[in-house]
């Protein structure tokens, strides 16, 4: 009984705590009046849909918030960081009036279902951007698997583009069988890849491309870095070609 108690204690002290922090924010963003809490309680209760939005509102700031960091972070860092060929597969003019970097997974099907105009992106600003495919695998050994090989085949010039595209198709998950099919089918060495998959820089390249994403605080797939803005999640060839204006 007593420890009953103690977590309801709990749970009410928690619940305060939130609802201290809601109103809090409801104030600071406008959404309701700054007054005694009697009358914040009166008006929460009159307008419950606003409880909805304010949180929305506030994960929005959030988010932003976070977002404007990754930004600060990577003007601290330099783009040359992210268009370290140890780190990603780089290809475009080096004086290119754009830059374009993604981090990604074979594996996560946002990825994927963004791939197509990634592809189409690249296609048509081969002249005018330098891109960077940078490894980031957080579904599990098959896409740490996949992403060795991808590295591996940075030593293949632009076949690379063939086999990651190539794999960004796959509507099942990406393992040994599917990888090595889908290399012979980009026209990748696969005897080459095979034995560069184990080199050490191929580790050395992976940890790299890590530490970078988890500096600058990313945490999901896709991420693009597009001329020094940050975009998190799926992406449109409307967007794209926002980005770049």
């Amino acid at each position: 009984m007593q420890e009953r108690l103690k977590t309801t204690a709990l749970g009410g002290l928690i619940g305060a705590i939130v609802a201290i922090a809601v109103m809090a924010s409801a104030v600071a963003l406008d959404i309701v009046p700054a007054a005694t809490d009697a009358r914040l309680q009166s008006y929460l209760l009159s307008h419950p849909k606003l409880v909805v939005e304010m949180q929305a509102r506030a994960e929005a700031q959030a988010a932003e918030e976070a977002r404007q960091e990754q930004i600060a972070q990577i003007a601290k860092l330099g783009l040359k960081k992210f268009l370290d060929p140890k780190v990603a597969f780089v290809t475009g003019p080096a004086n290119a009036k754009n830059t374009f970097i993604e981090f990604y997974d074979y594996n996560c099907g946002h990825c994927r279902n963004t791939s197509a105009a990634v592809k189409a992106f690249v296609a048509k600003h081969k002249a005018d951007t330098r891109f960077a495919f940078i490894e980031f695998p957080i579904f599990g050994d098959d896409s740490t698997m996949a992403a060795r090989a991808s590295i591996a085949a940075h030593n293949q010039g632009d076949k690379f583009l063939a086999l990651h595209f190539g794999l960004m198709a796959e509507s099942g998950a990406v393992d040994q069988s599917v990888l090595f099919a889908v290399a012979q089918k980009s026209g990748i060495d696969v005897t080459k890849l095979a034995a560069d998959l184990n080199a050490p820089d191929t580790d050395k390249s992976l940890l790299a491309g890590y530490r970078l994403a988890r500096e600058m605080k990313f945490n999901g797939t896709p991420t693009f870095i597009i001329n020094g803005q940050v975009h998190e999640g799926e992406i449109t060839e409307a967007e794209l070609k926002e980005l770049v204006k």
